[in-house]
């Protein structure tokens, strides 16, 4: 029983279980600022939608991952940091195919529960996002196995922009500001999948996955990063414009924690430099979801 709760412990990566709330939270908040409507039965609802969404997200890149995820060669670097006992249940038969599957399910069918007690239209583009995002999914870890150019890359982890937009529309409608925020997310949701990949090179070689630093090298990688933190911090500057005054305060205090990690990744430009930065893109992740919501209040 105990073994059984660890695989499943690693297969949701639940020692992050605040983290997926608060990124989807921060969307709901951002619309409360437009539309108003607060309500802490919506963001109790929000706030589940964000955590099983996600983790069914979690859950379904193991499940189209399971054969190859078998080749890997390292565990002390990503796969330790993402799960906390280090293992990869699916693959290495901790949980059955079937069982994550259905778990998967189970998920689901829950978000969907829980969206389709929103306001419509509200309910039907939340529905629609989450559709969105499981389909970009699949093709993000299908298309790396086989591309010349890094469309998985650009094109498949639009799902992570998507998931904070999905808090937005819980309450609020498609404008401007969502625009904002989404041109805001997308360039930190490519330079993490750049530090992500840094890391994860060893594995990614082995299994022959089209990735960016197996495409572009070490050095490619790192101007990867570079390129896209700074085209964040120019939409960063942008979206400031409609935000509240504190939100500022945390927007600085996270480009500098990005700043700082990649001039550890520029430095080094290797998979430990890498390991070293990731933290500092999760924080400031995690600082600027707070910013907002802490901006709604004060």
């Amino acid at each position: 029983m105990k073994e059984a709760v660890k695989a499943y412990v690693d297969l949701t990566r639940l020692h992050f279980f605040f983290v997926w709330p608060t990124l989807f939270c921060s969307g709901l908040f951002l619309a409360f600022q437009q539309y108003d409507g607060f309500s802490w039965l919506l963001v109790f609802k929000a706030a589940l939608i964000g955590f099983f969404g996600f983790e069914a997200g979690l859950v379904l890149n193991d499940i189209v991952d399971a054969d190859i995820d078998r080749k890997d060669v390292e565990f002390d670097k990503l796969t330790k940091y993402w799960r906390v006992f280090g293992r990869r249940p699916i693959s290495q038969g901790l949980v059955s195919q079937r069982n994550a599957i259905l778990l998967f399910a189970l998920l689901v069918a829950s978000t969907a529960i829980l969206i389709l007690t929103l306001s419509f239209p509200q309910s039907i583009y939340v529905i629609g996002i989450m559709t969105i995002c499981y389909c970009l999914e699949v093709f993000y870890q299908f298309k790396k196995r086989k591309e010349n150019f890094p469309l998985a890359q650009l094109i498949g982890r639009i799902d992570f922009t998507l998931f904070p937009v999905a808090g937005y529309l819980c309450i609020g409608s498609p404008d401007f500001i969502v625009l904002l925020f989404a041109l805001f997310f997308y360039p930190l949701a490519m330079a993490h999948l750049g530090v992500n990949d840094i890391i994860d090179v060893a594995n990614d070689r082995v299994r022959r996955l089209n990735t960016i630093p197996t495409m572009y090298g070490m050095k490619g990688t790192a101007f990867w990063i570079l390129f896209f933190s700074i085209f964040h911090f120019a939409a960063a500057i942008i979206f400031l414009t409609v935000l509240g005054t504190l939100t500022l305060a945390g927007f600085i205090l996270g480009m500098l924690l990005i700043s700082i990690g990649n001039y550890m990744i520029m430095k080094r430009k290797s998979a430990n430099s890498g390991m070293k930065a990731l933290p500092l893109f999760h924080l400031a992740m995690l600082i600027y979801a707070i910013s907002i919501i802490v901006g709604y209040f004060i």
